[in-house]
């Protein structure tokens, strides 16, 4: 297999990162560190086409005399028994008229047996290429991350003594608040004096109290229900203007007697006219 990635930064900078077996680390996509292992090693999972594919393994890197690097991987399925070992060998140059890039170059042999060889070729190279290529990006990326792993906190400066400060006077005590308690405040005595006859007592609109007694009769109204249960208040009938109208009475005698008088009058009246009709024509 032979596979070529562009990054934009100098060789310089790759052959550092190459040298830093965390930076290697941090390189690889996705690789999950076990404790108490060498620094590039773990799990790494794989994903290819639709399938993801977990491995346990480890990785080596080392210069060779003709400025290349060998990069070696031995891996097994976390959950299987399929096996992985990857053979490459990895060159570094600048590229032409600019500096500032370089061009990573793998070149090299990858033996696989079980899950992965199920799945088809095409997949599996497109896989591969794509991990070559975030493996080398991973290179290209600055050493922040590890740089604050390694320095020291520089401590921090003491702060200067200052002048002590002018004691600020005691601020007087707020007055002190009389306390009242809902307990202490003096509750009116319910009137529980009984019905009086003429609270139920009603009458005509004739007999209503006038506009000017209103307010008095409303007074009376509020100190008779004061201390009464609600269906006491709600039994006792209206009173006013809103009092109940008396049934007329049944007519009789003494109305028949009161039509007498105007119609005895009005016989008179008339018998009189017309005696007088009578006289002018004789």
């Amino acid at each position: 297999m032979e596979h070529e990635v562009f990054v934009p930064v100098p060789v310089e900078s790759l052959r550092e990162a190459l040298a830093d077996p965390a930076r290697v680390a941090r390189a690889v996509p996705g690789l999950q560190q076990d404790a108490g292992t060498p620094p590039v090693s773990g799990r790494l999972k794989v994903r290819v086409g639709g399938h993801a594919i977990t491995y346990r393994g480890a990785l080596t890197v080392s210069p060779q005399d003709d400025g290349t690097y060998a990069v070696e991987a031995d891996a097994t399925e976390a959950r299987g028994s399929g096996t992985v070992k990857l053979a490459l060998t990895l060159a570094l140059r600048s590229r032409e008229g600019d500096p500032s890039g370089s061009t990573v170059t793998f070149t090299g042999t990858a033996s696989a047996d079980g899950r992965v060889t199920e799945l088809p070729a095409d997949a599996v190279t497109s896989a591969t290429t794509r991990l070559l290529s975030r493996f080398a990006e991973g290179l290209a990326a600055p050493a922040s991350g590890g740089e604050a792993r390694t320095t020291e906190a520089a401590p921090e400066p003491e702060p200067e003594a200052s002048a002590p400060e002018p004691e600020a006077a005691a601020p007087e005590p707020p007055p002190a608040e009389e306390t009242s308690s809902i307990h202490e405040a003096e509750v009116p005595p319910p009137s529980l004096e009984p019905f009086a006859e003429e609270d139920f007592e009603g009458g005509f609109e004739g007999d209503a109290v006038p506009a000017s007694d209103a307010p008095a009769e409303a007074a009376h109204a509020r100190r008779t229900m004061i201390g009464r249960s609600a269906e006491e208040v709600d039994h006792a009938p209206p009173r006013g203007r809103y009092a109940p109208v008396p049934a007329p009475e049944a007519a009789g005698p003494s109305a028949a007697l009161r039509w007498a008088a105007p119609a005895a009058a009005l016989l008179l009246a008339s018998a009189v006219v017309l005696g007088r009709a009578l006289r002018k024509r004789r």
